[in-house]
């Protein structure tokens, strides 16, 4: 195994040592790199917006962009699955190198406060870096009301090779029932948000993920027809500088929803 070099844990052993002292609680602090990587992104995802010293935010930003860029990325040009302006690609979303993507947000628009948490809000804020919720506060605050279904808002995206991330908020369907009329509509109004933000922002490309599927509990087939007729007829009928919308996906079976949509059986 390759010896990780120790200005990289000295990075790590400072950021968790400053998060702790802000917390002022004893935390015992494991030996192992990759522990240590897990305790500091659980520190960051139950911090709650604050002040934050710039000596945190220049180190942070050195490992986490590190981290990035050790992952393996994904650029437009890279996707081979393409049907006009609609491609569609399998992985994590926060590996795709493309003006925008899109986060699938709760009313808050705060991030996921649980730690380590698998959703896709926790994992794009925690490889952003604090800043995406102090951004995200502050909008959050100027508005002085919880974003509304349907409802989007854009920020930077930081340590994310995106240039933008999309927050919407996508309706959540009780557990056990399917969702109604209005559940349908508001998901389509999360892609029309998402879309009218990025086209009034000049973006020429933006990542879908699938938008209330996962906790939220959207059928995820039902899910995907709404997705690509609501991006089909938008791309139709709208003026838009996009010249790729993906959907990204990250199971097999969404994946295979999407393929055969678009696709049919090829």
């Amino acid at each position: 195994m390759e010896e990780i070099k120790i200005d990289i844990q000295e990075q790590l052993d400072f950021l968790i040592n400053y998060l702790i002292e802000e917390r002022g609680e004893r935390i015992d602090i494991p030996n192992n790199f990759e522990d240590k990587k897990v305790l500091f992104r659980s520190l960051r995802n139950v911090r709650l917006p604050g002040d934050i010293s710039d000596e945190f935010l220049k180190v942070q930003d050195e490992f986490l962009s590190n981290e990035t860029l050790n992952k393996d990325l994904t650029s437009v040009e890279d996707i081979k699955k393409v049907k006009g302006k609609i491609a569609l690609w399998q992985g994590d979303i926060v590996t795709l190198k493309v003006d925008a993507i899109v986060n699938a947000a709760n009313s808050k628009l705060l991030g996921c406060f649980i730690p380590m948490h698998n959703c896709i809000d926790n994992v794009i804020h925690s490889a952003a870096g604090i800043q995406l919720r102090e951004e995200c506060d502050t909008i959050m605050k100027r508005q002085g009301v919880d974003e509304e279904v349907g409802g989007a808002k854009i920020t930077s995206a930081y340590n994310l090779p995106s240039k933008y991330i999309i927050h919407t908020v996508g309706p959540a369907i009780p557990q056990g029932l399917l969702p109604s009329d209005k559940d349908c509509e508001n998901l389509a109004r999360c892609y029309m948000s998402c879309l009218d933000l990025a086209s009034h922002n000049g973006l020429e490309s933006i990542a879908f993920c699938s938008i209330s599927t996962g906790v939220f509990n959207f059928p995820q087939k039902e899910a995907a027809k709404i997705a690509i007729k609501t991006v089909e007829n938008y791309l139709k009928s709208h003026e838009t500088s996009l010249k790729c919308v993906i959907f990204d996906v990250f199971d097999d079976e969404t994946y295979l929803s999407y393929k055969n949509l678009l696709f049919g059986g090829d």
